[in-house]
């Protein structure tokens, strides 16, 4: 074995410089999983490839007394041939994956010291070394090696299979009879066994298309299959059979019918004894088609053709996608930054839905560019997709209508199902476009799935799969068959699992009905025609050929986008407003506070707000009546001026949020307005105050008599009519009057010089009456003339005194 090794590894060196490509794309491969970091494990094998990874902690539990039968590589991964077999070993994976419950295949790296124990333990010495463990083995056993032979799938499967006959008796019940049939034994076959189906190959004696046929339907229920060589004559003679291969179907009442396949081999013996009604995959409920129509779904079934492409799972597509599972991430930056940058120019590019769709798809990739931001909002983006700017003639429909992807319950295929279309589509319309770049559209679905793609554990899967393929990838139409392999495998590695609906198993797609030509035998093996699969690809998933079937009209799909933006519109005016009433909550003062303050504020902007015209004409009137004789006219109906411009520019703001003020009714306190402007102004107000103070006196003095030409304003609280001077007359000995001390009742003459002075005691009086009563200005002239007299005392005393001393000085 090691000498095996070592020839192998030499012819594997010395063969480097026919090999000089795939070098360098290894080195593409090195460069494209430096630049892209995902997570991957060590050894040339990961769970995806559908391969047991043994270590020192499953070993026993895998390999002794294990109801299966193991097929082990030991392999290091520093090993050329090792690395050379690994795609061998992947495909048998995936080729015997229907065998597990029978047989499985299991690796374990060498290389790595931690299993190098293991490795001494079995007798492994070379590099890659192969050994069957039979099922139920002793904890004592190494395992039978495989001997030189080849070493491609083929090969591979037929040396299992002769492995697995050797099993010693009693035969595992997990492993399907291998041995070949009597008639005897088929004519009682269904006394015994409660099968719809019995499927009867008959093949020669070297032929092993009867042994992989019956482990291909191992995990099928209701149908079994057996082996029938030729020389079984009495059989033979009975079913008419000519041809070897040939497979016969046989029921219990004796009638039996030939199974009608493409080419007698393997694999299309398998797809059609898979296909027969009531077979069904061990530990799958039956498929009841009744149950489609009774809408088990959330929406109603939908009846579609299996042979075609819905343009309605595109747009789902879309909307889940760029709706529902881009909304997982609130901010998008850095490496997911890029590749939502790089789906939407894709999708912009080569999407080929309804116009209105594709305009959206283009201006959602014209903003993106025009983020110069290192990070990106979802709701910014949403914004975007809902077309908020109101890009015209451009829409994203909301809402899925799954067609071809719908699933039998709410659970089965849908976006997955959607998601793989799409990428498919977008395949072959970049051929179609003439696309520059054959990895575009591959890198755009390898990034966007390891970012937002929601199955975690299928993102991890996928890029172990791809990892190492996609580099291989040189043209647009090796693109559109390396999706459509990648695709295959994933059906192959979802056989079988809870995903899988059983109206829609997971094939090897297309399927013989769909696409005849595009399979093929070739040595007994089943081979695909790749130039009739491009064919077809082309033709599947061209724009032409894209159903538009339970799509949304146009004018409704406008129709609600409108609604949205109103309604997104109404939402945020509701969102302000709840916000600004939670302000209000945080700073709104005690209660009657905020009354209060509005009314100080009200009687300040109305002391301050005294219109310069008024006073302009007062003084006009009262300067034409001095012209005429002395005599001022008689005073006009008071109005309220209208507030300064300015002074309503310069009005400060409530407090509590900016909130508006209610209308109040606007009564004038004339007195007191006439306090407070000559108590602000009382030097200013000395020039041209004193027709002001006789307009508001007169005003003041109809408030207090009731009924005298008092009316109730419209919109403004109380109107003031004009009075007549002789009334004015007549009131003058019940006049009370206000000073900033209290009150006080003069007599007629007081009254009438306060209402009336004289013109040269105008400015006086109205100086006088600023701060001082009668009795403070009594006082005041006390005062002055007690001191005036202290001082002639003091100035008489002082001049006797220096009279009387220069008196003395004069004296001998």
């Amino acid at each position: 074995m090691a000498r095996r090794c070592c020839r192998a590894t030499s012819r594997f060196t010395g063969e480097i410089h026919t090999h000089l490509r795939e070098s360098f794309i290894s080195t593409i491969v090195i460069f494209v999983c430096l630049t892209f970091p995902f997570t991957t494990e060590a050894g040339l094998y990961t769970a995806s490839d559908q391969i047991v990874i043994l270590s020192p902690d499953n070993v026993d539990s895998v390999l002794v007394n294990s109801t299966a039968a193991l097929v082990v590589e030991f392999y290091a991964s520093w090993c050329g041939h090792c690395i050379a077999f690994s795609p061998e070993w992947k495909r048998l994976a995936r080729d015997i994956k229907e065998w597990k419950p029978a047989v499985d295949l299991a690796a374990i790296d060498c290389a790595n010291e931690d299993n190098r124990p293991i490795c001494s333990r079995f007798g492994v010495k070379g590099y890659p070394t192969l050994k069957f463990f039979h099922a139920y083995s002793k904890p004592d056993s190494k395992g039978q090696g495989f001997r030189e032979g080849p070493r491609d799938v083929r090969g591979l499967r037929h040396k299992i299979i002769e492995k697995m006959e050797t099993h010693e008796e009693p035969w595992p019940p997990a492993c399907p009879p291998l041995e070949t049939a009597s008639k005897a034994e088929i004519d009682n076959f269904f006394e015994t066994n409660g099968v719809e189906h019995l499927a009867l190959i008959f093949e020669t004696s070297n032929s092993y298309v009867g042994r992989e046929v019956t482990l291909d339907l191992l995990q099928y229920e209701n149908i079994a299959v057996r082996r029938v060589l030729r020389t079984e004559e009495a059989l033979v003679a009975k079913l008419c059979v000519t041809d070897f291969p040939s497979c016969y179907l046989y029921y219990p009442s004796g009638n039996f019918t030939r199974l009608h396949v493409q080419n007698e081999a393997r694999t299309f013996y398998t797809y059609a004894l898979q296909r027969l009604p009531g077979v069904l995959r061990a530990g799958n409920p039956p498929p009841v088609t009744s149950d489609l129509l009774k809408n088990t779904t959330e929406d109603q079934w939908r009846p579609f053709n299996r042979s075609g492409v819905y343009m309605a799972d595109l747009e789902s597509t879309l909307h889940y996608s760029l709706r529902l599972e881009l909304a997982a991430h609130p901010v998008i930056k850095g490496e997911a930054l890029s590749a939502l940058q790089r789906y939407i120019s894709v999708l912009a590019k080569y999407f080929p839905g309804r116009p209105v769709v594709r305009n959206l798809l283009k201006s959602v990739d014209t903003w993106l560019k025009g983020q110069n931001d290192t990070e990106l909002s979802y709701s910014s983006l949403r914004d975007a997709l809902d077309n908020t700017a109101e890009v015209p003639d451009a829409a994203l429909p909301d809402g899925v209508r799954w067609v071809g992807c719908q699933g039998s319950k709410p659970h089965f295929r849908r976006y997955p199902c959607g998601m793989w279309i799409l990428f498919h589509v977008l395949t072959v319309q970049a051929e179609e476009a003439a696309g520059k770049d054959p990895q575009e559209v591959l890198q755009a679905m390898r990034s966007y799935v390891h970012s937002f793609f929601g199955c975690r554990p299928c993102a991890t899967h996928f890029e172990n799969m791809v990892k190492d393929s996609m580099s291989h990838v040189g043209t647009l139409s090796t693109a559109m068959l390396w999706l459509w392999s990648s695709h295959n495998h994933v059906n192959n590695r979802l056989a079988g699992a809870l995903s899988e609906d059983p109206h829609f198993p997971k094939i090897q797609w297309p399927s013989p009905e769909l696409c005849p030509s595009c399979h093929g035998v070739k040595n007994g093996e089943h081979t695909w025609n790749q130039e009739e699969l491009l064919t077809f690809l082309r033709s599947h998933f061209s724009s032409e050929h894209l159903l538009s079937d339970y799509l949304e009209k146009e004018a409704q799909l406008f129709s609600r986008q409108k609604e949205s933006l109103v309604a997104r519109q109404q939402e945020q005016e509701a969102k302000r407003g709840v916000e600004r009433k939670a302000r209000e909550a945080l700073v709104e003062p005690p209660p009657g506070q905020e009354e209060e303050e509005e009314e100080e504020e009200e009687d300040e902007e109305e002391a301050q707000e005294e219109p310069a015209a008024a006073a302009e004409e007062e003084m006009d009137q009262r300067a034409r009546g001095e012209q005429q004789g002395g005599k001022t006219s008689e005073p006009p109906t008071w109005v309220k001026p209208e507030a300064d411009v300015f002074h309503q520019s310069q009005r400060r703001p409530s407090i509590v949020g900016l909130k508006l003020r209610p209308p109040q009714e606007e009564i004038v306190d004339l007195d007191s307005f006439v306090n407070q402007h000559y108590k602000a102004k009382a030097l200013r107000a000395a020039a041209a105050g004193s027709s002001r103070v006789k307009r508001r006196t007169l005003q003041r003095q109809e408030e207090l008599q009731p009924g005298a030409g008092l009316e109730k304003g419209p919109g403004l609280g109380l109107g003031v009519q004009p009075v007549e001077p002789e009334d004015l007359l007549g009131q003058r000995n019940t006049l009370q009057k206000r000073i900033l001390t209290g009150q006080y009742t003069g007599s007629e003459e007081e009254g009438a010089l306060e209402m009336y002075p004289h013109p040269n005691k105008r400015r006086w009086m109205s100086f006088l009456s600023v701060g001082f009563s009668r009795l403070d200005i009594s006082l005041c002239v006390l005062l002055y003339f007690l001191s005036s007299m202290c001082l002639l005392a003091m100035y008489l005393f002082f001049k006797n005194r220096l009279r009387l001393r220069r008196a003395k000085v004069a004296l001998p």
